[in-house]
């Protein structure tokens, strides 16, 4: 029955994946409503596939973190760094702050206010690209804006995560040494990817694609067990060891790594589904609503912004905007962390809804929005 409800599973995810690139969407809105309506409180749960179900979710959040990691290069970051650094200021002011404000009106540790503004920063790599790939856009000066922003934000997040997490499993007695200790590896540990990037992919290249998979993937799940035993996140660990990788070594994995993330990203956001129960969110809907309409128009602010000190003109400007507006795999991942300490916690279904809405509204918007003359 296990195998029998597995492959009802993925036929059924492979319908919701061909029903959203029909529709010209992120599979993402699709998935979570999935996983709601299948988990604990949905229409019909899961009995004989939940721990397989589980494990695959884990690395499937290690695997997407390390495919994000190799979108960038250090030299992407360093540029990404000297000509956007004031957008990325304005970028974090704006995006940042409703989140973590709103968690603290809300009576929110912290932490929690910590993480909730993380979620609300940061835009979805995968909904970015996909509408860039949709649109084809790639050599578009908008697209090229979003994509250096959303790199600073990405690095951003990972050396906010850990300190955060940290302070989440640690509430009832939390210590600043422990915080500092972590903050400071994962500072290390982005230089020594920066720095050793070279060393590492010249150790794992190998002619064999076979040969050079599985090196990936046993380091992605090695590097995710370390970071665990060091009280980082884990997924934080497989972001980091994404940009160490370096070319060429860096263009086969994407390449042989991207249909495992494909199937892996899938099951994690499918689990977070099947981990919440339905019946929260209508409480936190309202509140998620409003989230994604104030920081909606903040992002086009900030694509305003970052455009405008480039010299594009007003619709282009609004565009940049919109193409960061969808939050997914981080944001996601940060609301398994949560799961994992407070599983109680209204941060998860108000953070499940925010990712919902804005997964839909940002797509809606740039295709709305005027096209770019060719």
């Amino acid at each position: 029955m296990a195998l029998v409800e597995l492959g009802l599973i993925f036929v059924g995810l492979a319908l919701l994946h061909r029903t959203a690139y029909h529709l010209g969407f992120s599979p993402i809105p699709f998935i979570l409503l999935a996983g709601l309506a299948f988990g604990e409180g949905g229409i019909a749960p899961l009995r004989f596939s939940e721990s397989f179900v589980q494990i695959t979710a884990e690395i499937g959040s290690l695997l997407l973190l390390f495919m994000l990691g190799l979108e960038y290069s250090g030299q992407e970051l360093r540029e990404a760094l000297e000509t956007h650094l004031p957008d990325s200021l304005v970028d974090l002011l704006l995006n940042f702050l409703p989140g973590f404000l709103l968690a603290l009106g809300l009576g929110w540790s912290l932490p929690l206010a910590l993480l909730m503004g993380g979620a609300t920063l940061i835009t979805s790599s995968g909904i970015l690209a996909h509408l860039i790939a949709e649109l084809k856009w790639e050599e578009r000066p908008e697209a090229r804006i979003a994509i250096s922003l959303s790199i600073l934000e990405d690095m951003l997040v990972a050396l906010l995560l850990p300190p955060a997490a940290l302070l989440l499993f640690r509430v009832e007695s939390p210590s600043v040494g422990p915080m500092l200790l972590t903050a400071l590896l994962s500072v290390g540990a982005l230089w020594v990817a920066i720095r050793f990037g070279q060393a590492l992919s010249h150790a794992v290249d190998h002619e064999s694609d076979g040969v050079l998979l599985l090196s990936l993937f046993g380091l992605t799940l090695l590097a995710g067990g370390l970071a665990t035993l060091l009280q980082i996140p884990a997924a934080i660990s497989g972001f980091l060891l994404g940009i160490a990788v370096s070319d060429p070594v860096k263009e086969r994995a994407r390449r042989l790594i991207g249909p495992v993330r494909d199937l892996s990203a899938t099951v994690f956001f499918l689990t977070l589904g099947l981990r919440l129960d339905p019946g929260l969110l209508p409480p936190v809907l309202p509140l998620a609503v409003g989230l994604t309409l104030i920081t909606g128009f903040t992002k086009g602010l900030t694509g305003w912004w970052a455009a405008r000190r480039q010299g594009l003109d007003r619709w282009a400007r609004w565009r940049t905007g919109a193409l960061m507006i969808a939050r997914g795999e981080f944001s996601g991942v940060i609301a398994g962390l949560v799961l994992q300490a407070m599983p109680s916690a209204p941060f998860v279904p108000m953070t499940a809804g925010y990712v919902l809405l804005s997964a839909i509204v940002g797509p809606l918007l740039v295709h709305r929005l005027p096209r770019a003359k060719p």
